[in-house]
């Protein structure tokens, strides 16, 4: 791979990661935001099961009082009763005292319904009161990571600006003001791209036989004559079964080396032995056989 193709791509590593980082950066204040207004917005479902609650406890109080106040016109009317010197006005205490009697049980009967429905609202008002409490709690451990998170996002962030600057340094002018020139155009950080079987990887067009030939060469910075985007090619090395030797991704095969002859047995011998040895020290990389 051509060094100038290597500094590319260590930098367009670091300004992926810069991008990444600044994302991450810019979307932790919309998730606390998010969280805040979820809180809130329990809140304020509390806040009117609270106020229900202290509606249906204010009309209930309302109702006692004013079946006390009946109840006391009863015990006035049933006390002038006793004073009534006709039958007309005997009748007439007893109508005003079953019409008090009658307004107690409708209001005893709508206190009944009251209490009914407070025992769901104070269930619902305990409950949210529980519930909202932890959620603050959880509001608060969230802010704090997330402040941690933020402060350690910024220092990576400047750690990794000075080592673009080192990287950019590196570059040659010419070609560092065509990688920012591609990365505007594009609105990406992915600005060399890897040729693979003929095609650039980007836009996915066939490049030109002489052109992918010149590329795999490596001897050179080329673009793609499609997108404009830096390309590099990285061949995949591997084994012709028939043939034994190396090809790269093309097909083209390496014929491998023809065996060295002894001179006598103690040599055939000697060399055996320092085989293998080396064939014990050595690891090979795995490999895939076509």
């Amino acid at each position: 791979m051509h060094p100038d193709i290597k500094l590319i791509l260590d930098l367009q590593s670091v300004d992926q990661r810069i991008a990444e980082l600044q994302k991450e950066i810019a979307a932790l204040p919309r998730h606390l935001a998010e969280i805040e207004k979820a809180l809130d917005s329990h809140n304020r479902r509390l806040e009117a099961d609270r106020a229900a609650l202290a509606a249906n406890q204010k009309e209930r109080k309302r109702l006692e009082g004013d079946v006390q106040m009946q109840e006391q016109k009863i015990s006035k009317l049933k006390s002038q009763m006793l004073e009534a010197k006709t039958n007309e006005q005997y009748r007439a205490f007893q109508h005003e005292i079953e019409f008090c009697e009658n307004e107690i049980r409708k209001y005893e009967d709508r206190i009944l319904e009251l209490m009914a429905e407070s025992e769901p609202l104070e269930k619902n008002v305990k409950a949210a009161e529980e519930a909202l409490r932890q959620e603050r709690a959880q509001v608060e451990a969230e802010k704090a990571r997330v402040t941690a998170r933020t402060a350690a996002d910024r220092q990576q962030l400047e750690q990794l600006k000075l080592q673009r600057e080192q990287i950019s340094q590196q570059v040659k002018p010419a070609l560092l003001n065509a990688y920012q020139r591609i990365r505007k155009r594009w609105n990406t950080t992915n600005v060399a791209v890897e040729a693979n079987e003929g095609r650039c990887t980007a836009c996915h067009l066939a490049l030109r036989p002489q052109f992918f030939q010149d590329l795999r060469k490596g001897d050179q910075v080329m673009f793609c004559e499609s997108c404009g985007r830096i390309l590099y090619y990285h061949p995949t090395i591997v084994v012709d079964e028939q043939s034994g030797g190396p090809v790269d991704s093309s097909g083209s095969s390496t014929p491998p080396a023809p065996p060295l002859q002894a001179s006598s047995q103690a040599q055939g011998s000697a060399s055996a032995s320092s085989a293998a040895r080396s064939a014990s020290e050595f690891h090979p990389m795995p490999i895939r056989r076509l």
